[in-house]
């Protein structure tokens, strides 16, 4: 089970600096947000779809309550990630990604009612922690409210996400979750579009670097990278994994300035906050592992 922990721990580091890079690709792209997502959880659908009918076809039946939580889950994710990519669009990659450390606190504060336990008080401590942070660094752009905003709304939005998830893995195989929820997403954005007359000839007019760039964000950035997030929650509690995701700004920024130079060097405030956040990461993965340790029997010998 230890180990199980470990590895899963592992991979979960691994998807986060992946979700970082999900952030360039939203700077990258040149289509709005609607259309952006819409592409992604298509992609993801198709290439989830053709898996799951090779391994996994005799999982694809759900029942009705199951089926109601799956098209939670898929519109929570799709509005999740529309929110994401505006935020983007309107105060930068890393100012949007640090938001994002608000998720934890939300997760703290809601995952007892989704799995019925009390309250933790040193996941309330962490969260908080973690949103001094985020304070810091509101303080470094306070003009861009609007986009704060925003991107505090797909934080939201990420938490309650991530608490259906990890009910929903008791059910079904990571592969039928995800492919379920990029389904209903993709299903959602089209009414949407449909009735807002959204799909028209500027929609499909993609340049090449767009279509790569969707591509990627679609199978690796969204597949996969999905799929195992979802996968983790099998030892690894929703709280633990929204506070780790804290990291994806460390990733995403390291990212943003390989690839976008020194217009993404921020000031001091937004460096203390984000090793604020950091900090928080750590403290709960040490505090969690200790208390993981199995406990040392007394000695018998005289």
């Amino acid at each position: 089970m230890r180990n199980d922990n470990t590895r899963n721990l592992v991979q979960l580091h691994f998807v986060i600096f992946i979700f970082g890079f999900t952030s360039i690709l939203g700077e990258l792209i040149s289509i709005n947000s609607v259309a952006l997502v819409w592409y992604r959880m298509l992609i993801a659908s198709i290439l989830l779809g053709g898996y799951v009918l090779i391994f996994n076809k005799d999982d694809l039946k759900l029942d009705r309550h199951l089926s109601f939580r799956l098209l939670l889950a898929g519109a929570l994710i799709a509005l999740h990630w529309v929110a994401f990519f505006e935020a983007i669009k309107l105060v930068g990659i890393s100012i949007t990604l640090s938001m994002l450390s608000s998720a934890a606190l939300f997760t703290a504060f809601l995952e007892p009612f989704f799995y019925k336990r009390k309250l933790l008080l040193y996941e309330l401590f962490f969260g908080a922690l973690a949103v001094v942070g985020m304070l810091m660094i509101y303080n470094t752009s306070p003009e861009g409210w609007l986009g704060i905003l925003i991107a505090m709304f797909a934080a939201a939005l990420a938490a309650l996400f991530a608490l259906l998830n990890g009910k929903l893995i008791a059910y079904k195989p990571p592969s039928i979750i995800t492919f379920y929820e990029m389904l209903v997403g993709t299903v959602c954005i089209s009414i949407y579009l449909f009735f807002t007359a959204g799909f028209n000839d500027d929609f499909f007019n993609l340049s090449n670097t767009n279509i790569l760039w969707l591509i990627i964000l679609g199978s690796l950035c969204t597949a996969y990278a999905i799929n195992v997030a979802t996968a983790v929650m099998k030892t690894i509690s929703p709280f633990s994994v929204m506070l780790t995701v804290n990291l994806e700004p460390v990733y995403g920024i390291i990212l943003a300035f390989l690839i976008f130079g020194e217009n993404q060097l921020m000031d001091t405030n937004f460096y203390i906050g984000l090793t604020i956040i950091i900090l928080a990461v750590l403290l709960n993965s040490i505090y969690k592992s200790n208390k993981l340790k199995p406990k040392k029997r007394p000695s018998n010998s005289l």
